[in-house]
């Protein structure tokens, strides 16, 4: 297909199915246009860019795309167009992408469901009346629709892993310090800062991949990014391959569907030649406590200064409740980050003798709206890598009695992306992976 072919063809299936899903909240398809019609004028020239020269794909609305409106889902930025892309954005361009619009996130990305209060509720493509999980919910809800192959988002305690987990598509949250998050609603400092990481999510592992080693590598902003080369995920050996099997981490019990999906993935790596034990690794049971003490160790200044920055007055923000928490003592402080250290500490010494952990990426299938916070102690399974800093991959690995998606979590110590993506692979390619909602594309 030519570009501009491609780039009908989404736009055409955004036009369809984003009317039910309000995944997608800000479209330019007129640019998009003239930038497939140079796309394949250079390729009549025999000029490349890169990878992804030509390709359409859209962007979560935490991140900044030069000339298009970029909210970060709060309200003192409903009508914000910034004047140049965010890093990872500005790097998938140069490598050809073609961005089509920008897909919903809670404001400042801040929540498992995607809601806010300028673009409203983003829907399940598996069945509407529950949530795609958040914060890329929107992004995970139109790629698993068809709309767009490739969606940027972020995620802070689970919010790329969460929503592929509950779409049933391929999500990474990369090594902490791999990838800028100049341009994001949350950047460089704070404590929710040290939590956050870009990564892709697309239908496909291998497009993960692809994804990662445009984005990967020091900015010259963000100074918490390391020159760290990357691995390949095809020189990975399974064979041989330790990998833990968490089952239940202490805080939820897996739904049975849940633990059938994570068990046949460990299955299939099994089956490759791995060494499956299955094991909890030390110190996950404090998970859900001390992700929230960390999440907000400044009793929310991070939060309020954000939301003026943005001119986002409190009275008009979801945010309200946690910007206004009363702060911890500064010795109350002291003793979150011991407990953080050591919890890294721990696990860094288990994995060792250790390449690999497979686990759920959450205790349920995709919930109805409205339902997470009763049941925050379920999202305790991606948190516990936002704190340790590793790379995490989701993969479509079975389905609920509901027939709604369930994926399983692949984790990988520091900077062993490609060990995470070539067993995520493996798993795709033996269970299947993504499947298209009921009136998507084959």
């Amino acid at each position: 297909m030519s570009s501009a072919e491609l780039v009908d063809a989404c736009l055409a299936r955004i036009e369809r199915v984003n009317p039910a899903l309000n995944a997608v909240v800000a479209v330019c398809p007129e640019r998009a246009r003239r930038e497939a019609e140079v796309a394949d004028a250079e390729v009549a020239r025999g000029a490349l860019r890169g990878p992804l020269h030509g390709v359409p794909i859209t962007i979560k609305d935490s991140l900044d795309v030069a000339g298009l409106v970029s909210t970060w889902g709060t309200r003192g930025r409903a009508g914000f167009v910034p004047a140049a892309d965010a890093t990872v954005v500005a790097r998938l361009r140069a490598a050809g992408a073609i961005a089509l619009g920008k897909t919903n996130t809670p404001e400042l990305t801040m929540g498992f469901e995607t809601n806010n209060r300028v673009y409203g509720r983003t829907r399940n493509p598996y069945d509407p009346a529950r949530t795609p999980g958040g914060s890329s919910g929107g992004a995970a809800a139109i790629v698993a629709a068809g709309g767009a192959p490739l969606d940027l988002g972020s995620d802070t305690g689970g919010s790329i892993r969460l929503p592929a987990h509950f779409c049933g598509v391929a999500g990474l949250r990369p090594t902490s310090g791999r990838v800028p998050r100049t341009g994001h609603a949350i950047g460089p400092g704070g404590a929710a800062d040290a939590l956050t990481q870009i990564g892709p999510i697309a239908r496909r592992v291998e497009d993960l991949a692809l994804a990662l080693r445009l984005i990967a590598g020091p900015d010259g902003c963000d100074p918490f990014v390391a020159p760290v080369l990357l691995g390949d995920p095809t020189g990975v050996e399974l064979s041989g391959l330790r990998v833990a099997l968490l089952v239940d981490n202490g805080i939820a019990t897996p739904d049975p569907a849940v633990e059938a999906a994570v068990r046949a993935a460990a299955g299939a790596l099994e089956e490759a030649g791995a060494r499956v034990e299955e094991q909890r690794p030390p110190g996950i049971e404090e998970t859900l406590d001390l992700f929230m003490r960390v999440f907000v160790i400044d009793g929310g200044a991070d939060i309020r200064q954000l939301l003026a920055r943005c001119g986002t007055a409190l009275e008009e923000s979801s945010l309200a409740g946690l910007a206004q928490l009363p702060a911890p003592s500064g010795d109350e402080r002291v003793r979150i980050v011991e407990r953080w250290d050591a919890l890294r500490a721990r696990l860094l010494a288990w994995t060792q003798d250790r390449d690999l952990v497979v686990s759920p990426a959450n205790a349920h299938a995709a919930l109805r709206h409205g339902e997470s916070d009763a049941r925050m102690p379920a999202f305790s399974y991606t948190m516990t890598w936002n704190l340790a800093g590793w790379p995490c991959v989701v993969v479509r690995a079975g389905s609920s009695p509901e027939g709604l998606p369930v994926g399983a979590q692949l984790v990988a110590p520091p900077w062993r992306e490609d060990v995470a993506l070539a067993a995520a692979a493996r798993v795709e390619a033996a269970l299947g992976g993504w499947r298209p909602p009921a009136d998507g594309p084959a």
